[in-house]
């Protein structure tokens, strides 16, 4: 605690350090807190302690190399944040991607989804005292990432997507394994419901806690759950669909109060839709005829329109394989916006291009770095306990802000 004093005819507050470390957040935050007793005046955050410069390490590496870049953003949720890398590509090299594919992403996504929101509320619930939501939430989350290990072979960080297509074809099977895990899902979550949604405790913790306007909430750029929690129906996945999630039939749920209550229940809804997507998604991959399962879906680099060669066998090929994976593709001159619904909110890269093998720029908008700068608007005139829920249900992961 620094000792330092504000002194004035009204009130006397006292400057305190939060963190460096604390269980908050997922990576390092320090908020340099201007308190008067237990309740909070002023939250300067201060970051920087995690930073890689991403990036700027982007516009140094090859196309296919900058996507496990990606992965180590929002690394509770990677899928999603390679997802809108390779739609910027896609788009600037004019590639359209077979259904299969589209298909697969939508599920690999809402996977993620699920990924991302389990930890959140699990992880908040152990912060303020509540240990098993986070036990058994993590025998679910263990599920999950079984599921990416046999996709990609990776747990976490699996570099899975691919300009024009996938790394590697969804593995024999691996669809009834997932759609098993999406009718046994709901139970768990009808648990969770039960263990938090009317708990007194929880509630009363929750609820007209880190009250967010409206006004305030677009202001600052929010997105995601924390700006439906005002409400404000806004998801990237119904407003301007990408992939074929304009195909598939699910809600979007928005508050009414703006506190930290509503940012919870919006994410135990968001579960329950995504399940329904990925029944939906793997019905309409069952349609597909066969032909369209035995194809290879593992990208397009092999046409012209993006490194020109001619497949030849033996040592000729073996050559090729290494000059592309040692120089890559080049992508026309252009600069392209690509934006997806991550599970945090929107996740943006913009993308500019000089007819090179390597990015010129990449920009990337983070949801968490929004979120972040309203935490002191957010917290103002709450208790000092308030302010981990506050970050809790923000949902901050400091891969994707301090980047």
């Amino acid at each position: 605690m620094d000792n330092i004093y504000h002194n004035n005819k009204k009130k006397k507050t006292f400057f305190i350090n939060f963190g460096p470390q604390h269980p908050a957040a997922h990576g390092v935050l320090r908020l340099n807190m201007e308190m008067q007793g237990e309740s909070v005046v002023t939250i300067d955050p201060h970051i920087g302690f995690l930073h890689r410069g991403t990036e700027k390490l982007l516009e140094n590496k090859t196309y296919l190399q900058c996507i496990p870049y990606f992965d180590r953003l929002d690394y509770v949720s990677t899928l999603p944040q390679e997802h809108g890398f390779i739609l910027a590509l896609e788009n600037l090299l004019n590639i359209s991607v077979s259904e299969y594919v589209k298909y697969s992403r939508v599920i690999l996504d809402e996977i993620s989804r699920i990924l991302n929101h389990i930890m959140c509320i699990t992880t908040h619930a152990l912060d303020i005292g509540a240990v098993t939501p986070f036990l058994l939430g993590f025998e679910e989350r263990e599920n999950l990432l079984y599921i990416y290990e046999l996709i990609s072979g990776a747990r976490m960080h699996t570099a899975y997507y691919r300009v024009g297509g996938l790394a590697f074809n969804l593995p024999n099977n691996i669809l009834e394994h997932i759609y098993q895990f999406s009718e046994s899902f709901g139970k768990y979550l009808d648990f969770l419901d039960s263990v938090l949604s009317e708990n007194l405790i929880w509630v009363s913790r929750l609820q007209d806690v880190g009250l967010i306007s409206k006004k305030d909430a677009i202001s600052y750029g929010f997105t995601g759950p924390v700006l439906r929690s005002v409400g404000v129906p806004w998801d990237i996945r119904k407003l301007n669909p990408y992939e074929n999630y304009g195909k598939i039939m699910f809600n979007i749920v928005s508050g009414k109060f703006g506190d930290a209550y509503s940012r919870y229940y919006i994410r135990m809804f968001e579960m329950r839709e995504s399940l329904k997507i990925i029944q939906q998604c793997i019905c309409k991959l069952g349609e597909l005829d066969s032909s369209e399962h035995s194809k290879k879906h593992m990208g397009l680099y092999n046409k012209n329109d993006i490194i020109n060669f001619k497949t030849t066998q033996g040592m000729e090929e073996l050559i090729h394989n290494f000059y592309f994976y040692s120089k890559g593709y080049k992508v026309p001159s252009g600069s392209i916006y690509s934006v997806i619904e991550a599970p945090k909110g929107e996740t943006g890269v913009y993308l500019v291009s000089y007819n090179s093998n390597k990015p010129w720029r990449c920009k990337i908008k983070s949801p968490g770095y929004m979120h972040l700068q309203g935490l002191n608007s957010i917290s103002k005139n709450c208790l000092l306990a308030d302010v981990v829920t506050n970050i809790g249900t923000l949902d901050i992961v400091f891969g994707e802000i301090d980047r």
